[in-house]
C-alpha cells in the first residue's frame, strides 16, 4: 500500500532546524513572510503556534513584531512631538525634563514589546532608592504610561506595561485654611500694589499666575468683574504666557471696595490696555519666587502668621464659598471644569461649623426653634464671608 500522504498546510510554513528545533513561519496581512519569535520542539507546537497566528491576522489583532522592537527613547521623541501642540508651555517642559532625565537614562535603549510590569516596577523601586519624591515619581510614571498607552493605540504592543504597578504614597498635605479676617490682616500688611494682588488670591481665589497675568483690559470697573484669560508661568527659567490651567477664560465678579480699590490701582498704571497690573519696579513680569520672597512672605509675618503659602489663599477662598454657596459655585470661582476637584483640592471644613451643626442639631431634635433644613447659624458668625471683599 501507498503511504500515507502528509497533508498541505494551509497556512505558513514550518523546517526543521540543524538543532532538531522547528521554525514557525507566516505571511502577515502584507504578505511579509515572518518568522516566530521563538522556535518549537515539534512539528505539532509550531502548528498550533501558526493556528493561533492565523486567528489574530482574521480578527484584526495582529501587530507587526518591527514596531514593538521601536526603542523606549524614539518613541517617546515622537509621542512628546506629537502631542506637545496641545500641551501648556509648562506641561511641555515638565514632561521633557520627565523623559530626559528619568525615562530614557533607565528605559531609553529597551523596545517596546520587552518592557513588562515587572521592568516598570523595577524602575519604580530605583527611582525610590535613589531618594526621589514621591510626587516626582508619580510624575514620570504617569508620562511613561501616556507614552505606553499611545503605543498600545497605535498598535505597537498589545498591552501597556504599565499596569498593577505599586506607586509610593503622597504625603497628606492640607492647605492652610485662613479666616477672612486673618487673609485682610496679610493685605493690610503688604506693600502696595501687592497687597492689592493679594486680595485678589484672598477674595477672588485666583491662581497665582492668574493674578501676574491681569493686564488693564481685563478689569471691567463698572460691571465689577475681573477677565481671566491668561496664565503667567516658568517652563525652564523662561516666562510664558499661557492660557489659564483648564484652558477656559472666565469671569469673576469682586466686591465693590475691591473693584474701588482696583480702579484707584489703574489710574497710576502706566501704558495701554495690554499693561500688566503687576510688574517688578523696572517693569517686567513677576516672578513667584522673588515675588513671594520680596512681598508676600513679609507680609504674612507682619500678620502674626505662619506657614501660609499664595495658594493657601485660593484654598481658603474655595473653601469659604463652598460653605456659604455651595462647591458648583466655588467651583466656578476657581475655574474647575469639574465640582470633584474643588472638593478634592480646596474645600475643607470652616472651623467651628461642626459646633453650630451640632446646636442647630439639638434645636431639630427640640422641634421648638427651627424646622430642620431652616438655616441657622450663618447670620451671627464674626468671620462670615459675604461681607469679606468689602473690610480688605
Amino acid at each position: 500500500m501507498a503511504g500515507k500522504r502528509k497533508s498541505r498546510r494551509s497556512f505558513g510554513r514550518v523546517r526543521k532546524l540543524p538543532s532538531g528545533r522547528f521554525q514557525a513561519r507566516y505571511p502577515g496581512p502584507d504578505g511579509v513572510l515572518r518568522a516566530a519569535d521563538r522556535t518549537f520542539a515539534t512539528s505539532t507546537d509550531a502548528d498550533r503556534w501558526l493556528a493561533r497566528k492565523r486567528i489574530e491576522i482574521e480578527e484584526g489583532r495582529w501587530l507587526d513584531p518591527a514596531e514593538g522592537q521601536t526603542t523606549v527613547r524614539d518613541w517617546s521623541a515622537r509621542w512628546l512631538t506629537a502631542v506637545s501642540p496641545q500641551l501648556k508651555h509648562k506641561t511641555q517642559a515638565s514632561y521633557r525634563s520627565l523623559i530626559n532625565s528619568l525615562i530614557v537614562p533607565a528605559l531609553g535603549d529597551r523596545e517596546l514589546s520587552s518592557l513588562r510590569p515587572i521592568t516598570v516596577a523595577e524602575w519604580v523601586g530605583a527611582m525610590k532608592t535613589k531618594g526621589l519624591s514621591a510626587s516626582r515619581i508619580r510624575q514620570a510614571y504617569r508620562v511613561l504610561s501616556q507614552i505606553m498607552r499611545a503605543a498600545v493605540d497605535n498598535d505597537m504592543i498589545a498591552q501597556t506595561p504599565c499596569r498593577g504597578v505599586k506607586l509610593p504614597r503622597m504625603p497628606q498635605t492640607e492647605p492652610h485654611i485662613l479666616t477672612p479676617l486673618e487673609a485682610s490682616r496679610i493685605v493690610r500688611s503688604a506693600a502696595k500694589p501687592h497687597d492689592l494682588l493679594i486680595a485678589l488670591l484672598a477674595y477672588g481665589g485666583l491662581r497665582i499666575g492668574e493674578a501676574f497675568a491681569l493686564r488693564r483690559a481685563d478689569i471691567d470697573l463698572s460691571g465689577g468683574l475681573v477677565l481671566i484669560d491668561e496664565n503667567l508661568a516658568e517652563a525652564n527659567g523662561a516666562l510664558v504666557f499661557d492660557t489659564p490651567k483648564s484652558h477656559q477664560k472666565r469671569y469673576l465678579r469682586v466686591g465693590p471696595s475691591l473693584a474701588k480699590r482696583l480702579g484707584r490701582h489703574l489710574e497710576t498704571l502706566p501704558g495701554g490696555d495690554d499693561a500688566l497690573l503687576f510688574t517688578t519696579p523696572g517693569g517686567k513680569p513677576l516672578r513667584y519666587n522673588q515675588w513671594r520672597k520680596a512681598y508676600f512672605d513679609p507680609a504674612v509675618s507682619v500678620a502674626g502668621l505662619t506657614d501660609v503659602t499664595p495658594h493657601d489663599l485660593r484654598a481658603s477662598h474655595g473653601s469659604w464659598v463652598a460653605d456659604r454657596y455651595g462647591v458648583m459655585t466655588a467651583a466656578h470661582r476657581l475655574g474647575h471644569s469639574n465640582a470633584s476637584v474643588t472638593t478634592r483640592h480646596y474645600a475643607r471644613p470652616v472651623a467651628g461649623r461642626d459646633d453650630q451643626v451640632a446646636k442647630a442639631a439639638d434645636s431639630w431634635l427640640g422641634g421648638h426653634e427651627h424646622e430642620p433644613g431652616a438655616r441657622s447659624g450663618h447670620d451671627d458668625d464674626d468671620d462670615g464671608f459675604a461681607g469679606a471683599p468689602t473690610r480688605i
